[in-house]
């Protein structure tokens, strides 16, 4: 372990995966950002239609990989299967270029998605030793290639997209994932080797299928705790612009800020406060006061919860005034400090948790929390007409808060849980975790 060969810190294999899954998340963007202009402009789809295929597209791409991952885990291994995504993803791109191919090129995105969306980063967790402190800060690097991936997206492929044409739009964001294939291709030397088992494992004792029972417990409450926040969270993309749009004094000067580009500070808050945080949890952990993931996790929650109640304060003074748009620079600022606490920490927990031989699979659950998360952002957005704009804050920080208490009270049967495992002997632990006999396949 002394002669690992790092960047930044890091095994190299990190660095190969952060940037595919950015390229990967700037064509997926890229091309969600372009989607219902397209529909209503080019294809002359009512508002009504395009919202529903909208919807019904983004809600797959996140429900698909529950069986990618499955099929990763028990049959192609997560290299093939981010190979086979990934590729399946770039074709579906470019046959969005043509009409008359616009649902079947939705369809092959979502289908290859789902091979890829689980099989990258469970890939994170083996480049770590068991107790290697740079574990769980692993995940928050990987996270800034996904809003780096964010970011670039609406600027590249929606200016192409309007200025030039759609199809030009669509076919960069193809070429994106081409880029990322290619990166993952040539840096599969600094990925961890994949282990298959030769041997079948001998049926597993009673201890054993307890233990797994204890951990697909322990992982549904934490996507619970997920699905709730995210009913909160996700209304940055859904309730929050039109607040924005008829609660903000969005002037600066003679100049009046667009609406969309309060929506890119979210990425350049997760890339410019990463470091920083990564550097204050290093130095906890090094003091020996590092904090534990379900904990953090509830942290995060709370911060948002806070980060909301302060839009509810803002609403209820202003008496029907619009607010000055430095409050809402403050609000994404609270907003993306929890979800740096809490989002790539999920991440990385259902990695760390997963059973033997189930990696993909487990971390496929993460994003099925991210699919119900969604669909419940939706319902509870559906209030804003409703309620008083202070109450539906409000309404959100409570949200934030009943997740935060859930992982609260799973922190200890979390902690509990890994404590065993790491207790476990060498041996019988690199049996379980590859299931039977071992064979590394570079």
């Amino acid at each position: 372990m002394a002669m690992e060969k790092t960047w930044f810190g890091q095994p190299r294999g990190l660095t190969i995966l952060f940037l595919t899954n950015m390229w990967e998340l700037f064509s997926y963007y890229g091309m969600r950002t372009l989607l219902v202009y397209y529909m209503t402009k080019e294809l002359l789809f009512a508002q009504e239609k395009s919202s529903f295929i909208y919807g019904t597209y983004t809600a797959m791409a996140y429900f698909t990989p529950i069986l990618g991952g499955a099929i990763a885990d028990r049959w192609l291994g997560k290299r093939n299967a981010v190979i086979i995504g990934g590729s399946v993803m770039a074709l579906g791109h470019f046959m969005m270029a043509f009409e008359p191919m616009f649902y079947l090129a939705l369809a092959t995105i979502a289908l290859g998605n789902g091979l890829f969306l689980p099989s990258l980063p469970s890939q994170i967790n083996d480049l770590y030793r068991a107790d290697d402190p740079r574990r769980g800060r692993a995940y928050n690097v990987y996270y800034v290639g996904l809003n780096i991936g964010g970011f670039m997206a609406p600027l590249v492929c929606g200016t192409l997209g309007e200025l030039y044409g759609w199809h030009y739009g669509f076919g960069a964001a193809g070429i994106g994932m081409f880029i990322g294939l290619i990166i993952y291709v040539l840096g599969r030397d600094y990925l961890p080797p994949e282990i298959r088992t030769r041997v079948a494992r001998a049926p597993p004792t009673a201890g054993e299928r307890g233990d797994q029972r204890r951990v697909w417990w322990l992982l549904l409450g934490v996507g619970l705790a997920a699905t709730i926040f995210r009913g909160a969270y996700e209304q940055i993309g859904n309730t929050l612009p039109l607040w924005t749009d008829m609660g903000v004094d969005r002037t600066w000067g003679s100049v009046v800020i667009p609406m969309t580009w309060f929506q890119a500070l979210n990425p350049l808050l997760v890339i410019s406060m990463t470091p920083l945080l990564l550097l204050h949890w290093r130095r906890r952990a090094d003091a020996g006061r590092e904090t534990s993931p379900a904990r953090k996790m509830a942290i995060g929650a709370v911060i948002v919860a806070l980060a909301y109640l302060l839009l509810a304060t803002l609403d209820g003074f202003a008496g029907g005034e619009r607010v000055a748009w430095s409050w809402l620079l403050l609000f994404f600022a609270i907003l993306t400090l929890g979800e740096l606490y809490i989002l790539p920490t999920g991440l990385g927990l259902f990695a760390r948790l997963a059973p033997p031989r189930l990696g993909a699979t487990t971390v496929a659950a993460w994003f099925l929390a991210i699919f119900s998360g969604s669909l419940l952002a939706g319902a509870v957005g559906a209030l804003w007409s409703r309620t008083s704009h202070a109450g539906f804050f409000v309404l959100l920080s409570g949200l934030a808060l009943v997740a935060a208490c859930v992982l609260w009270m799973l922190d200890r049967p979390i902690r509990n849980l890994e404590s065993a495992r790491r207790n476990l002997p060498a041996e019988k632990n690199a049996s379980a975790d590859a299931g039977g006999t071992l064979e590394k396949n570079p």
